[in-house]
């Protein structure tokens, strides 16, 4: 049975040493299949884990971010071939004046990096950020090429709704998303300040600092190191309060949920239309990313193939530190995984529930 398989591996990564918490979810047509939890949320406190215990998941919660714009195109708030400025008339600066959702979606906006000197305290300034990414210079035309937009994203997708909605992105994916879904107190952008006591405590292992190490070196076109996410960042109440929907916070339950609404109906919930699903999770662009270096498939807001190539409907998003949420429209399946231990650079125990997943 595929829960007792799932629960076995976890069980194992944690009494190993090898993880502290971890939580994972699967669903297939719209119902859950399995649901596992192991280990401490807080390793500190001995807080264990319980399946509602929100995460830190950096990029996994991108997934939920492109999920939001969905739901207002379904809605005619918006459509993928808006231009950016239509809403949000500064982001034309510069020669941007022609960049559409479509490529902010597609990490093809052409505006990658960070203002210099961006400091964790600046990421939490939403109005400054978007100013200052609204200025900067495109580092090619929109749509021609791609490079992951690591932080920016967050912002231009996130003003992108407000803009669309005059209410900010957290207050939408409650609304639209979470809320609907009935896992509001489980998927965030924004964590309320009451809500900070219930999360996942991140950790770092002993042996990060060369993984640290690439994972800065990796970025640096486009982050400083103290931006990037670890588990002193994730930690931090000013960060998980703010709006920084490059990341979000997230129960490996309620993201899956999330993906499995975008497959099939939920307990009476479908989050787009048929139609809208096979435009967003197909191929929107392909392309050699300037950043990474590295070929590069994205559907509408999520990676495509991720997995691998004998999987190249599978889409989602991974997160730095070893989070990830996945569907495979061919099967019907969904999975979700969170943990607290951030190594940046390691990805064992998605890789593994992915293969447990895969084969049942």
């Amino acid at each position: 049975m595929l829960q007792q398989r799932i629960q076995r591996a976890i069980d194992r990564m944690v009494e190993s040493g090898a993880e502290t918490g971890v939580q994972v979810s699967v669903y297939r047509h719209g119902e859950p299949v399995a649901d596992a939890v192991a280990g401490a949320a807080d390793s500190e406190t001995g807080r264990p884990v319980t399946p509602g215990t929100p995460f830190y998941s950096a990029s996994t919660g991108k997934g939920v971010t492109a999920t939001v714009v969905h739901v207002l195109a379904e809605r005619g708030a918006l459509t993928y071939d808006t231009p950016i400025a239509e809403l949000w008339p500064e982001f034309a600066a510069h020669g941007k004046e022609r960049a559409t959702v479509r490529h902010a979606l597609t990490h093809t906006v052409g505006v990658p990096g960070l203002p210099s000197g961006v400091t964790p305290e600046d990421l939490c300034d939403w109005d400054g950020m978007c100013a200052r990414i609204a200025d900067s210079e495109p580092w090619w035309e929109p749509g021609t090429r791609t490079a992951y937009h690591a932080h920016t994203f967050g912002y231009i997708v996130g003003e992108i709704v407000r803009r669309a909605t005059g209410t900010p992105i957290s207050r939408v994916l409650r609304e639209e998303v979470a809320g609907p879904l009935g896992v509001a107190d489980e998927l965030y952008f924004g964590v309320p300040q009451g809500e900070l006591g219930r999360l996942a405590r991140l950790e770092t292992p002993a042996d990060v600092a060369g993984a640290a190490a690439a994972m800065a070196g990796m970025f640096a076109k486009v982050a400083p190191p103290e931006v990037l996410p670890s588990a002193e960042y994730a930690n931090r109440p000013d960060i998980l309060m703010a709006d920084i929907p490059a990341g979000g916070v997230m129960s490996a339950r309620a993201v899956a949920r999330m993906y499995a609404a975008l497959l099939d109906e939920v307990d009476g919930v479908r989050l787009v239309s048929p139609g809208r699903f096979r435009e967003l999770s197909g191929a929107a662009f392909e392309g050699t990313d300037e950043v990474m270096g590295s070929p590069a498939t994205w559907a509408l807001g999520y990676a495509l193939a991720p997995l691998g190539p004998d999987r190249p409907r599978v889409f989602g998003m991974p997160g730095v530190g070893g989070s990830g949420a996945y569907a495979d429209p061919e099967t019907g399946t969904v999975f979700a995984i969170t943990k607290n231990r951030f190594n940046p650079m390691e990805a064992s125990a998605l890789e593994e529930i992915a293969a447990i997943v895969a084969e049942s």
